[in-house]
Parts: structure tokens; sequence; C-alpha cells
């Protein structure tokens, strides 16, 4: 699956302001103690990392790593990006009895909190939130708590069901902060919470939500996932991810959860909302048929970008920043960075178009990857800057 989104920050010289979305509000908590915008921020501009060695308070290192790739049952990494708590959480300030939050994936939790964050920083009050027709769209594409628990003996806990359900993930802010408008979680792996920001937008769009909650996430609680993208070649070996670099090696998996507010543009202004950025236009597109069912494919990469473009009233040319998907491997990476370059690259007579990648940072997070490169970029925007790229020293040579 192939996404985009388009954004610019000159909002008042949009000319189709109502099909311009605003993000006007951030939640996030990622890889590293980024548990705000402006920490995540400053985590970013000073090159940090959040990847470490599998805390031992998720499961044995020594019981499921092993360097030799043939071993059974076991991964050569020993790496992930990790939040420093994935289990802090009240209850009692969302209305739930300890019984059922026992029960609740971490991912629901950690949604609720991020909603209730990214409304704060958006200026607005649950009590606004319920008076609009607020939707809720999150990507999510597995709940390792919930195969954890299906391991276990069969139970006859009341709540054990919504406690893991994925699609619970997105109902379960609706249903604690009220709100009625469009609600449903978006599974297309990696691109899953891009997914759902331009689902988000096309409910904006047409009228269906008035504002809308959108993000995704990821929790890494099961050592079965780390083993079988091990076994694929997928996990690098050493833990790093040096993506568009000559050492890209593979990606490291990473958890976290971002969640952003989203108003139409005009809504957004007559509100007095602090907007920091402006997505003027979002696109979806699938490979179709590839040598295999997880090699990329250019030509789509190529038509989805061009389509971006003019859906969002600009030239290539005019592109200053691209974030990529860029995970750190050595065919991944040319295949992404030889798609920027023929769309945005090849038309500038002057100048050049950056393109980065938050993965270095914080590691892949799959069904939050694209929120937090997004969060990462609508900051850039915000704050006029291009962070740093970790990790970054020479070209991988298959670039063009």
């Amino acid at each position: 699956m192939t996404t985009g989104v388009n954004v610019n920050e000159q909002h008042q010289t949009l000319g189709k302001s109502s099909d311009a979305i605003a993000i006007v509000g951030i939640g996030c908590r990622f890889p590293g103690g980024s548990l705000s915008p402006s920490t995540f921020w400053d985590f970013l501009m000073r090159r940090g990392s959040g990847i470490c060695e599998i805390p031992s308070d998720r499961w044995s290192l020594e019981a499921f790593h092993d360097d030799d790739p043939t071993a059974l049952g076991k991964a050569r990494t020993r790496w992930g990006g990790f939040l420093n708590d994935i289990r802090g959480f009240d209850p009692s300030f969302f209305r739930l009895s300890p019984r059922e939050a026992n029960t609740m994936d971490p991912q629901q939790r950690m949604l609720l909190m991020l909603a209730y964050e990214a409304a704060q920083d958006a200026g607005l009050t649950l009590r606004a939130l319920k008076r609009a027709n607020t939707g809720v769209f999150v990507g999510v594409s597995v709940s390792d708590y919930g195969a954890l628990q299906r391991q276990q003996r069969a139970t006859d806990e009341l709540y054990a069901g919504t406690g893991t359900a994925l699609c619970i993930n997105a109902n379960r802010v609706s249903h604690r902060f009220d709100l009625t408008g469009p609600s449903f979680a978006v599974d297309t792996a990696c691109s899953s919470s891009l997914v759902a920001v331009n689902a988000a937008c096309e409910s904006l769009i047409l009228g269906s939500s008035d504002i809308a909650l959108a993000g995704g996430v990821n929790a890494l609680l099961d050592p079965a996932a780390f083993i079988v993208f091990d076994k694929a070649g997928m996990l690098s070996p050493t833990g790093t991810i040096s993506t568009f670099d000559v050492a890209a090696n593979g990606y490291v998996r990473g958890e976290g959860c971002g969640v952003i507010v989203l108003r139409r543009l005009s809504d957004a202004l007559a509100a007095g909302n602090r907007i920091y950025v402006v997505i003027r236009a979002t696109n979806v597109n699938q490979d179709g048929h590839t040598t295999t069912l997880t090699a990329p494919n250019p030509a789509q990469q190529i038509a989805m970008l061009e389509e971006l473009c003019a859906r969002g009233g600009v030239t290539p040319s005019e592109v200053d920043y691209v974030e990529a998907h860029g995970t750190g491997t050595p065919v991944g990476d040319p295949i992404e960075a030889g798609s920027i370059g023929h769309v945005f690259g090849q038309t500038r007579r002057d100048g050049k178009v950056w393109i980065g990648s938050v993965k270095p940072n914080i590691g892949h997070l799959e069904a939050a990857a694209g929120i937090s490169g997004l969060i990462k970029t609508a900051l850039s925007v915000h704050h006029r800057t291009v962070p740093p790229n970790r990790n970054f020293k020479a070209p991988n040579p298959r670039i063009p």
C-alpha cells in the first residue's frame, strides 16, 4: 500500500479551502521518552534514539534470542523501539473499573490517553468534541495482548472480548468521550495510520465529521512477530536503522501511539485554532501484482505521488521536503528514493528536495509508522526546520 499526505503552511493562500484540512492538535507517545509534541521535537533535533535492547519486563531475551539465523523459534535481533512505560494508566480518570482496564489491550489505553491529550493540545474540551460531530479513525494491525491472553486458560472474564478486539480501539475512544461521528479501525499493515488519516480527511470533506481524531498505535508484547520478521530477513541484525545509507541492513520494530485533531481549514480559522499545518490532499493506491506480495512497485509509487500533487494543486518542483517510509532496507530504500527523485527531483532546475525518515530515531512503528512521520512533518513545517537524519553518513550506491 502506498500513501501520501501533501502539507503546506501558507493556509491563507490556498485556493480550495473547502477541501483543505488543518491539523490543530497533536498527542504522542514515542520511544526515547517523547511524551508530547514539544519533547518529540527536541528529541528529533538532537538526533535522539529510542532504540534499546528488549526490556526484561516484556519477555526473556535469553529464551528467544540466538545469533544463529537457523535456530528454531528464536530471532537474531535483540533490539526494538520501546516506550518507557506501557502500563501506566488511570482507569478512574476515564470512568473505567480497574477490572475492565486490566483486560484492555495497552493499545486501547494509549489511544484514550492520547486522544485526550491531542484534544487538550488543540484547546478543545471534551464537551466541545461531544457537541461536534467528531469521528475517530485509528490505524491498528495486531493485538499482541490478545494473543497472549488466548494462550492462557479459558476464562469467564466479562470484558475479555472487547478488551482485545481491534475494532474497539476506535470505538473505545468514541464510547468513553461520547462521540457520535464515524468510528472505525483500519488495518493496512504499515500504512494503517496514514490510511486512517485519509479516511478522516474524506469524512471532513464530505461532512460526515466536523472534527476528526486520527492516528495509529502499536504495542510490542509478544516475541512471535520478532521471530517471523527476522526469519524473513527484514530486521536489522545490528539493531540500527540506516535509512538511505550504504549501511542499511533492515529495520528495527518499534511501538508507540500518535493522535492528531483535524478540522476543515475554514472551521479552524473561524474558531481561531492554532494550526500546525494544512493538509492540501491525501492519496492512497496499491502496488498491484509484483514479484512478491511485499515487493514495492516504483511505477505505482510514482503514480501516487504525481496524483497527490495534482490533487493538492502544487507542482512537484514546489515541494521542499518529503518524509519517506524509509525502512532502512537495501532493496526498499533505493526504490523509494528513486520514486521520490523521479517525481520531485528531475523537474528542479535549482535548489534541492530534502528527504528523511523518522524510523532511525524510534524504529518502525508498523501500524503507527505513518502517523509518527506525519507528526514529524507537521512539527517540521510548524518550526520551519527539517530535523537531521540519524545514522545517515554515506548514501546507498544503489540510489541514483
